[in-house]
């Protein structure tokens, strides 16, 4: 995840200059979104506080910024929860090119994709963009831990949680030669991981700074402790997310950039995370 990234201006400047080659990027999505009047949208399932389903409705950040998007272009949001794949390249074919085995027709965009330099060099059938906030990782401690800025050896002999397969699952299980193996405690989300110290399932967790944010938002009474500094030895600093088109869609992509660079601008991107307890952090390669 800790990849460098390009520059905001230097991809949209090789993006629109591949754009004029004469070719059938040229197709006009644009167009057929709005004469459809409907902007389908891919997002994550069970990825909370980003995006997942209640009574029937996507909710979260990524849900109210498609529904913002899709105003912005002047038609409705057709929001579609997915589960994710094996691997990013997974989601991107089953999402934005091609479409699921199962039927799943591809989205006109996906949100929540790393905007990353690596993926972006082998993933041809896909442009992406508008990279429009900075993930990082955290960790909390419950009302019963006195010092929740200790080393996380500390926690050893407590319960410590954490989403399995994750790269906060990698982290406490390697940390100190294994310290916390033992007392790890595995669970489906980093949401689900904070919020288990909410009920005394877990004394310590680590999971990204949004999870964290978004259950001491939910769990106002809880007492749950935000860590401060920096974890020691995390792998990740941290990475940007932002959205996919598909390849010949690069002027919905560019109208959808544009919409975010307004949004940003005029503070209503920063407003949506606030509505979710969460700050927003601009991407790196938004500021480059």
């Amino acid at each position: 995840m800790s990849r460098p990234v390009l520059g905001r201006r230097e991809f949209l400047a090789s993006a629109i200059l591949f754009a004029a080659l004469p070719s059938t990027a040229n197709a006009a999505p644009l167009e057929k979104v709005k004469d459809l009047g409907v902007l389908r949208v891919g997002l994550y399932a069970d990825n909370r506080p980003w995006s997942w389903a209640e009574g029937g409705k996507a909710m979260g950040i990524d849900a109210d910024i498609a529904r913002t998007l899709a105003e912005a272009l002047g038609v409705r949001a057709d929001i579609q929860l997915f589960l994710a794949d094996e691997d990013i390249s997974d989601d991107l074919r089953n999402v934005v090119w091609r479409g699921g085995l199962l039927g799943f027709q591809p989205c006109d965009v996906m949100l929540h994709v790393p905007f990353d330099r690596t993926l972006m060099q082998q993933e041809n059938n896909v442009v992406f963009l508008s990279p429009y906030y900075r993930e990082t990782f955290g960790a909390a401690c419950s009302r019963e831990v006195g010092n929740c800025e200790a080393a996380p050896a500390a926690f050893k002999g407590r319960k410590v949680a954490a989403e399995l397969a994750s790269i906060p699952d990698f982290y406490l299980l390697g940390y100190a030669g294994g310290t916390l193996a033992k007392d790890l405690i595995h669970l489906p989300t980093g949401y689900g991981a904070a919020a288990a110290l909410t009920d005394g399932t877990a004394d310590f967790a680590v999971a990204t700074t949004a999870q964290i944010e978004a259950v001491v938002k939910d769990h106002p009474d809880a007492g749950i402790k935000v860590r401060k500094g920096p974890l020691p030895m995390m792998m990740s600093p941290g990475w940007d997310i932002g959205i996919a088109v598909k390849e010949n869609a690069r002027n919905l992509g560019f109208a959808l950039d544009e919409a975010i660079e307004k949004m940003i601008a005029n503070g209503r991107l920063a407003a949506i995370f606030a509505q979710h307890g969460v700050a927003w952090k601009p991407a790196l390669a938004a500021q480059a």
